[in-house]
This record gives structure tokens, sequence and C-alpha cells, in this order.
């Protein structure tokens, strides 16, 4: 988060209308909800995972089993199961 003058982005009827309720102090203004990325889409950590989870159910239902793809990803069987039994 960076930080911005407000006297220099704000137009000053709008300076002059917050500085009634707050001066000199920092204030943070959220984006608003509709806006908001979902987790990983800024790092692109949500598309590494669906890459390899879709690279994961082809493994597998080329034939590798399991417990194969559980030591080749470091992941739980339990994990590898949820991967290839979800809907996608």
């Amino acid at each position: 988060m960076k930080y911005v003058n407000a006297d220099v982005i704000l137009p000053e009827e709008l300076l002059i209308e917050i500085q009634k309720y707050i001066q000199g102090s920092m204030v943070y203004i959220p984006i608003p909800k509709g806006h908001r990325k979902k987790w990983g889409e800024n790092s692109g950590s949500r598309t590494y995972l669906s890459q390899r989870n879709e690279t994961i159910r082809q493994q597998y239902f080329d034939g590798l089993t399991i417990a194969a793809l559980s030591e080749e990803y470091c992941l739980s069987s339990d994990s590898i199961k949820k991967i290839i039994y979800s809907k996608k």
C-alpha cells in the first residue's frame, strides 16, 4: 500500500470536508468490494495452482497412482483425491 498526499489528489472542497473529521492523520480508503481481486491473482499463485491441479488430474487419468502423485507433488493422498475428484 503506498502513501499519497491528499492535497495532491483530492479537490480542495473535498479536502476541506474531510479535514472537518480528521487532520494530520493517515486514512485508509479501501477498494470497493466489486473491484477487489481474489486471492492469488496479483502474485500468480491462483494460476499456478490451477495449472498444477489440472496436470495432476491429467496424470491420474493417464494411469499414475494416487501414491505416486502424492510423492511427486509432496501432497497428502487426501489432497490428491480432493484435486482429482473436484468438479473442474
